[in-house]
């Protein structure tokens, strides 16, 4: 049974802190996704209409550059926040921001009064701002204001929003750390007569027999590895934040397996040199990644298994006889495959330390409500008699959007979903034809892939030292992924990867490892993602 286990961060203050909203009884602490009583609900929501909407500006992060946020002019106008502003009683000004762009917002100090980021206080986006002073603690507003949030937000998921022992963030959670899949055009499959493939060698062959096919990408790329990371799981040598491991009782990352790295460079580079990834993989943008998955161009890649409904629709509009599935990722020399396990925490939201108290209590009430039912059902289908209607029932009808700039809108809705059990939307995954596959694969496909591995919240104070060292959550740090490529490309010697090691070593990569170690020994601030 696969679980996410929080060490040494401060469990008994988290005790403490759940138990302060049960009641006077200190050893009453409320049970994981138990609810609040309605009366409790709405005599908050009756209290806060009494005062007029609650007004407050809110930057919601992205990695994208495209897409439904890029094209409407004014995003707080749009019937999506309007819908969201009677509901929660507040007047938003909402926006829509790169998390690489971040820096420049802090450094203007035109902050809005929530930030919202990708993972947690320590990414590397937040710049160090909530050490820095720029966002408030929020214990107390939670313990009086938050009841749904104390009640269905994992405890390890509040350790990774906490700094020196304090909550700031307000989280967007995974119950569930597997999340991605292999998908294949099971129509070309059927064509070269092959099998799903099972092992790395049986996944070139049927790479092989689709280039001779005529596919345009018999693997589809993206650059710096993300959604691309098929062959380096097979291997179990991912470079990415959390993917730690312990060899002879030390912590190390796991591309510190010379063996395993050079034999999936090996691999790798005997796919560059076939033409079965594109010989540009290297600058193969998240738009052009999607433009040619829609366009029905590749045969095999790599994304969350929840895209299986979006992905049959859009590549349906392209080939209309495509057929995708989802199969088991092929496994490796080792008998290992699939993808990194995903950190328990997603997205988190931050209220800015200049916000007076009356305006944060009634952020944490908005930030509350998503995570009832009404929410549920508002950001999944919208509203009724507009996306959605009920039948005689009282069953929701709700038909998907198939068209690209109709799916980009249902997308900008659950977008401003900040805080909820991001795992699986069973309500919409239910409502979609493929749903039952999808569900099928996180019963059946999912529990048994996903590589374990080890990460640090806050993050070490070494990365901020060395940049070019610091990971992403699933991309790889800038030194470690320029050999990658340069060695796929044939421009350094596969066999070199050690060398590769001792360079991370000497520009900041022992102090890395020296403060990881610590943290691993005293049990301090580290998150173990493990199938035990």
């Amino acid at each position: 049974m696969k679980k996410l286990t929080g060490i040494g961060l401060s469990v008994a203050m988290i005790a403490g802190l759940l138990a302060g909203c049960a009641g006077n009884d200190k050893n009453n602490t409320p049970k994981e996704n138990q609810k609040p009583a309605n009366n409790e609900q709405k005599n908050n929501t009756g209290e806060q209409e009494a005062k007029g909407p609650t007004k407050f500006s809110i930057v919601y992060p992205t990695t994208v550059s495209s897409g439904y946020h890029t094209r409407v002019p004014n995003l707080s106008e749009t019937k999506w926040v309007t819908e969201l502003e009677k509901r929660t009683n507040t007047e938003l000004q909402v926006s829509v921001l790169e998390d690489t762009k971040y820096g420049v917002m802090f450094a203007s100090n035109d902050i809005p009064d929530v930030v919202g980021a990708i993972g947690g206080p320590g990414d590397k986006a937040m710049a160090g701002s909530v050490e820095s002073g720029v966002f408030m603690p929020l214990d107390d507003l939670l313990k009086e204001h938050g009841p749904n949030l104390l009640a269905q937000v994992p405890e390890n998921v509040w350790d990774i929003v906490r700094v020196d022992g304090k909550i700031y963030g307000l989280p967007e959670f995974l119950s569930n750390p597997s999340r991605r899949a292999t998908f294949i055009r099971t129509d070309l499959l059927e064509q070269t007569g092959l099998q799903p493939p099972k092992t790395i060698d049986e996944f070139l062959d049927v790479l092989r027999a689709f280039k001779e096919m005529g596919v345009k990408e018999p693997y589809q790329m993206r650059e710096n590895f993300k959604y691309s990371d098929l062959v380096f799981g097979a291997f179990d040598v991912l470079p990415y934040k959390d993917q730690f491991e312990v060899v002879d009782g030390k912590i190390q990352p796991k591309f510190f397996d010379s063996e395993n790295m050079m034999k999936a460079l090996e691999t790798m580079k005997t796919m560059y040199q076939e033409g079965l990834i594109s010989k540009e993989f290297a600058t193969i943008s998240s738009t052009d990644f999607g433009n040619s998955l829609e366009a029905g161009n590749a045969g095999i890649w790599s994304h969350n298994a929840t895209s299986l409904m979006s992905y049959r629709t859009s590549v349906a509009r392209a080939v209309p006889e495509a057929q995708i599935d989802l199969i088991p990722s092929p496994v490796g020399s080792e008998g290992k495959g699939g993808y990194f396990y995903y950190p328990p925490l997603i997205r988190s939201f931050y209220i800015n330390s200049k916000v007076d108290q009356d305006t944060a209590v009634n952020i944490i009430k908005f930030f509350d409500w998503m995570l009832t039912d009404e929410a549920a059902t508002f950001f999944s289908f919208g509203i009724e008699g507009d996306t959605y209607t009920k039948d005689a029932n009282g069953n929701i009808v709700y038909e998907k959007p198939t068209d690209k700039e109709g799916q980009e809108e249902a997308s900008f809705r659950n977008t401003l979903w900040g805080v909820r059990d991001a795992k699986l939307n069973k309500l919409e995954v239910m409502m979609d034809p493929s749903g039952p596959d999808v569900l099928k694969a996180f019963d059946e496909l999912l529990p048994f892939e996903g590589l374990p591995g080890i990460g640090f919240y806050p993050e070490l104070d070494a990365y901020n030292k060395y940049p070019d060292l610091t990971p992403r959550g699933d991309q790889g740090s800038k030194l470690i992924v320029d050999h990658m490529v340069r060695m796929i490309y044939g421009k350094e010697d596969i066999a070199d990867w050690p060398k590769v090691i001792e360079e991370y070593l000497a520009k900041g990569g022992k102090e890395i490892l020296e403060q990881a170690n610590e943290r691993w020994n005293s049990k301090q601030g580290v998150v173990n993602i493990t199938t035990e």
